[in-house]
């Protein structure tokens, strides 16, 4: 079993340009002379020729053969057809040499032509070279408008080149060109990616006051950008001011669904129904997502059903959230029904919804699923992503199989995908479960080779690990090493730190380190309390305990079912059954429902100290509240009934036992 080692890069690949040169004696061939009639050649046969070549490199050969015959001249249409099929190839070399023949033979060249130009730089990302063509175009005596300008500008914005967009603007309007409402969306959309909304809600008021009026997509870039930034109240006054469609409706449910104001959100539905206003498939969507996030799949559900009734067909996205939602809830069963009912009515899955699956089989510790899913997802052309070997190799991890999560590994390495953080955490998580903490400490300084620097959840994870095994030393070294890779500890590091040295009997440096918490001010939480309850209890020492969970009062934290079911532990093992049984009814005015691990241990401490009969009391109000009891707890009242033999026949006992238990 091995680590492949190293995370290999798929490079671009850029095909070398065609060789192209006009106006050169070529010795042609006999095809394209038998195929051109020269006396009848015209830009409509020439255009539609070079539409028609399968490739651009028989349309250039086409091209070239008639440059250099008498039968045809070409025109700005032609050059243009060349130059957009060379563009669409990503052959800019082409394109800059067809540009440069079209001056040197005087051919105009029309602002629509370097529109073309710009958009092929566009989807090549190659933002900073559509800039270059701009400004040449003053070189080719065409002269700018406010259509290109926005083609420029929505180029920049692709890249978020923020800093470039304000100086193009600026040279727009010394140009004399007014801004049209586009213009005035891209420079909208801009600042709002770049948080500056207040200064896109300046922008809006400038708008409307050169008597350019704010279009829908104006509207919903700035109240989308509010609700995400939290401002609701500011959204919906902005809202209250035009007449609402739908994808502004949209924006601020979703706004609302992410503060879980589902009152609101649901009232801006029903206003929309009111209105005869249509949700779409993002409305709907929205707010199913926004429900199974808190795993409300109850409320879900209705939504999705109200989907199929008002003929409103959900997508892969819809799907998605639902499936998702099923797995949060533990309704493993209904998930995976969805799923093949979606695909049954020709939904195709794509990479995030083979991703959630994944994660809901592996959550269910179902891993032959999981993999045979991801084979599947490969047969049908679906490209596993960073997240999705991830996700194999945490359930692999949680599964105890590591070799699995080795060969998950491998595979990942081997198809070029390069691991992130949350990759490698996982995989060190996998090797500490296994006792290998040499090869995740290797795993950890390979990471700042492989320019993926460990975070502070990746050292958490290492030293949790070393605590559960006990090898506390070396979790002690790796806090102190955190610093060196940049990374600060956390409560979760200080938390982790504290279970380890409780867990080795090291008491003392337990409470020094609690101490240097609390110098270095940092904010305990639950579990840090938790923890040091469970440490003094475990050690006898229940008055300091008891001590801790003052304090946790005191800072406003409440105590959790942990906290009452190592209370009662700690007062039964020092033989006070009766202070355990009132911390069961504590619990309950706490809000806090005693479980099996309440009762049992209550059962266990009454017991120890001779109260059987108080024991099966408990027994009952165990089941009076559904709760099952489970073999730990039937082995202590066997032990019990056992030690009392001499009061009462065991078989008659069990079967007195047994007979209550049903």
């Amino acid at each position: 079993m091995y680590l492949k080692e190293g995370c290999s890069l798929l490079l671009r690949v850029h095909k070398p340009s065609i060789p192209f040169v006009l106006n050169t004696n070529l010795i042609l061939n006999s095809e394209p002379q038998r195929d051109i009639n020269l006396n009848l050649i015209n830009e409509r046969d020439v255009v539609n020729r070079l539409k028609q070549e399968l490739d651009s490199t028989s349309a250039l050969c086409y091209f070239k053969f008639i440059a250099n015959s008498e039968s045809f001249k070409h025109t700005p249409l032609t050059y243009r057809i060349m130059i957009q099929r060379l563009g669409r190839e990503g052959d800019m070399d082409g394109v800059r040499y067809l540009l440069q023949q079209m001056k040197l033979e005087g051919i105009s060249c029309s602002e629509d032509l370097f529109v073309d130009v710009i958009s092929c730089y566009k989807k090549m990302r190659a933002a900073d070279q559509a800039l270059k063509m701009f400004y040449r175009m003053q070189d080719f005596n065409c002269k700018p408008t406010v259509k290109i300008y926005n083609h420029i500008l929505d180029a920049l914005l692709s890249e978020n080149r923020f800093l470039m967009i304000n100086p193009i603007y600026n040279n727009m309007k010394k140009d004399g060109i007014e801004p049209s409402v586009f213009t005035y969306n891209i420079l909208l959309k801009a600042l709002c990616k770049n948080s500056h909304i207040d200064l896109a809600c300046k922008l809006l008021v400038e708008m409307s006051n050169k008597g350019c009026s704010p279009d829908v997509v104006s509207y919903t870039t700035i109240i989308s950008s509010l609700c995400n930034d939290g401002r609701i109240k500011e959204a919906k006054e902005l809202a209250n001011t035009f007449a609402l469609v739908v994808p502004v409706y949209n924006a601020l449910i979703s706004g609302l669904c992410k503060e879980c104001n589902f009152s609101e959100a649901f009232a801006l539905f029903n206003e929309m129904l009111e209105k005869r206003i249509d949700p779409n498939v993002i409305t709907y969507t929205t707010i199913i997502n926004s429900l199974c996030d808190i795993g409300n799949i109850v409320s879900s559900i209705s939504i999705f059903a109200q989907m199929f009734l008002r003929g409103c067909r959900p997508n892969i996205h819809t799907f998605t959230s639902m499936i998702k939602g099923f797995f949060m809830t533990g309704r493993f069963y209904e998930g995976y029904d969805l799923w093949n009912q979606m695909t049954l009515e020709g939904v195709v899955p794509n990479t995030v919804a083979y991703n959630t699956l994944i994660h809901g089989l592996c959550t269910n510790k179902s891993m032959d699923a999981a993999i045979s899913t991801f084979h599947q997802m490969e047969r049908y052309g679906c490209i596993p992503n960073v997240t999705t070997y991830s996700t194999l190799i945490d359930g692999f991890a949680k599964s105890g199989d590591l070799v699995c999560a080795v060969e998950v590994w491998n595979m990942m390495m081997s198809s070029g995908c390069k691991p992130n953080v949350v990759a490698y955490t996982c995989m060190v998580d996998a090797l500490c479960r296994d006792g290998m903490f040499n090869e995740a400490n290797s795993l950890i300084e390979k990471m700042v080779t492989a320019d993926c620097p460990p975070n502070t959840l990746t050292f958490n994870t290492f030293i949790r690990g070393l605590s559960s095994w006990g090898r506390i030393d070396w979790a002690k070294k790796v806090l102190d090493l955190m610093g060196g890779y940049g990374c600060s500890p956390n409560i979760i590091t200080y938390n982790e730190i504290l279970d380890g040295l409780f867990k080795s009997n090291c008491f003392a440096e337990a409470v020094i380190l609690f101490r240097e918490m609390q110098e270095r001010e940092f904010e305990l939480n639950l579990v840090t309390y938790n923890t040091i309850i469970y440490g003094f209890s475990r050690s006898g020492r229940l008055k300091e305990a008891l001590q801790v969970v003052g304090r946790m009062l005191i800072s406003g934290k409440w105590p959790d079912d942990i906290t009452f079911n190592t209370l009662i532990a700690a007062y039964c093992q020092h033989g006070e059954a009766e202070t355990a049984m009132q911390l069961i009814d504590k619990m309950k005015a706490a809000g806090c429902c005693p479980n099996l691990i309440s009762y049992t241990t209550l059962i266990c401490g009454i017991c120890k100290w001779g109260g059987l009969q108080e024991a099966t009391d408990y027994l009952h109000k165990m089941l009076d509240v559904g709760i099952v009891p489970n073999v730990a707890t039937w082995n202590v009242l066997v032990r019990c009934s056992f030690s009392k033999i001499e009061c009462l026949g065991s078989i008659q006992l069990l079967d007195c036992l047994l007979f209550n238990g049903k």
